[in-house]
């Protein structure tokens, strides 16, 4: 064997490159993964403790009870692992922008910015952990179900592509 081999393994595996050192072999595999596609524009279907969620958020009433009814439009833009997701309810606007596993700035739904680091988990789930606030984003065929928990209280939101 030479002391370097570089060869295409079948399966997962697109590349592994072996280097011998002294007694043991290192070895780093590439793998290949198949993340799904979460580009595209989604509507709020439905929602579950939203008024009690946006109280504990600190939200005013005025802007609970206006916002309870609203069918919000998401619209995001995957390219590889950045991602810029646009949420418009109504006349308000908020839009992130983020490369999963690397610091950046986010805008709460008080208005307030924090940083987190956002994650994949599996190839359809988008995790944010934020100001004691953590943030689930899972895609199943054109369903986006996002559910955000702050302490015991849990808030969930199932939109559909449009």
């Amino acid at each position: 064997m030479s002391p370097l081999t570089n060869f295409r393994a079948k399966g997962p595996y697109k590349t592994k490159l072996c280097i011998p050192a002294r007694h043991l072999l290192l070895c780093w595999e590439h793998r290949e993964l198949s993340i799904m596609s979460f580009t595209g524009k989604y509507e709020l279907q439905s929602h579950e403790n939203f008024e009690p969620f946006m109280k504990a958020l600190g939200l005013p009433d005025d802007q609970i009870q206006k916002g309870k009814d609203i069918k919000s439009i998401s619209e995001i833009v995957q390219n590889g692992n950045k991602f810029k997701i646009t949420v418009t309810t109504g006349s308000k606007v908020m839009t992130n922008e983020f490369t999963i596993g690397e610091e950046c700035e986010m805008e709460l739904l008080t208005g307030e910015k924090a940083k987190c680091i956002v994650n994949m988990e599996g190839n359809n789930k988008l995790v944010a952990n934020l100001k004691g606030l953590k943030s689930v984003t899972e895609l199943n065929g054109d369903t986006i179900t996002h559910t955000m928990t702050k302490g015991d209280l849990t808030y969930k939101r199932i939109s559909k592509r449009i």
